[in-house]
């Protein structure tokens, strides 16, 4: 992909991607608790449906693009990273939750898991 010009690595564009994605997949998965927890749950997953529209949007072109230079396992432990990542900040400062040590100790398994399965 070139964007203004510049060559972007298969494994920032997957990352990229796959963190657009994740947004729109957190969102989707847990954002109905703190704002439609008075409705129906058929209510809050037509919108979670409707959000995942979007996550699947960009998800499947990112596994696309990283399946270039990647493998399944590869481009499966990179997504729990991401996910990681992105979902504790959601915890905290989107819903409100105390950061915990636990977490910590999740991102260093995962950790363990891609130096498993990147190494060569």
């Amino acid at each position: 992909m070139n964007v203004l010009g510049l060559h972007i690595p298969v494994l920032w564009q997957t990352v990229a991607l796959l963190s657009l994605s994740n947004i729109f997949m957190t969102f989707a998965w847990y954002a109905h608790l703190k704002h439609l927890n008075e409705k129906p749950w058929w209510i809050a997953a037509l919108i979670s449906w409707g959000i995942a529209l979007f996550e699947y949007l960009i998800q499947v072109p990112a596994n696309r693009i990283g399946h270039a230079e990647m493998n399944l396992g590869q481009l499966k432990i990179l997504q729990e990273v991401i996910t990681l990542t992105l979902f504790v900040p959601f915890v905290v400062f989107y819903m409100g939750q105390p950061l915990k040590l636990d977490y910590l100790w999740a991102a260093l398994c995962i950790l363990g898991a891609v130096y498993f399965v990147f190494r060569t």
